[in-house]
């Protein structure tokens, strides 16, 4: 994919990554700390790990034919360079979304108040799900993947916008006024 409606597709598909890596790394957490929340979410929390997993190597693809249509510049090279470490991250976004996906299908829902049908809780049988260890693993791990994700994210960012706007303005106005 090289141009959209004339425009480098790189542009455009980078915004896709700027809210969907952000917004994955959210829910992932939230989902993580919150199997009740996970629940709800059903399969919304994998599929949208996994739209946004899609859309890193689109969008790198897109850049890295964008960086053979630009001047070479060490701020280009530099972005290039950090937006090649973007799909591990999202990669480990996507395993983890799956992971709290399926343990939240595992845990069993919070007991009604009161027993149902003149049964006690216990007849039902015992309701195991996945034990303390493997949750709190799981909450740390998210979060850590979810920090370094949007940290990594704004970096590349950021050198992007660098690359693309230096020297290409004026910091005085050039025409009338000074809105």
């Amino acid at each position: 994919m090289s141009l959209i409606n004339g425009l480098p597709a790189h542009v455009l598909l980078v915004h896709v990554v700027v809210v969907l890596v952000p917004l994955t790394a959210l829910a992932l957490v939230i989902c993580s700390l919150w199997p009740q929340g996970a629940r709800r979410l059903g399969l919304v929390l994998p599929i949208l790990a996994l739209v946004t997993l899609v859309s890193v190597p689109l969008a790198t693809q897109a850049g890295e034919w964008l960086e053979r249509h630009v001047d070479s510049d060490p701020l280009v090279r530099r972005h290039a360079e950090l937006g090649d470490g973007m799909l591990p991250w999202a990669v480990g976004l996507f395993v983890l979304a799956a992971g709290v996906w399926w343990l939240a299908r595992r845990t069993p829902a919070p007991e009604t108040a009161g027993p149902r049908s003149g049964s006690a809780p216990e007849a039902a049988g015992p309701r195991s799900g996945p034990g303390p260890v493997i949750r709190v693993a799981a909450v740390v791990l998210s979060v850590a993947v979810a920090a370094g994700a949007v940290v990594t994210v704004y970096r590349i960012g950021d050198s992007g916008a660098k690359a693309a706007w230096h020297d290409a303005y004026s910091k005085t106005a050039t025409k009338g006024g000074d809105d």
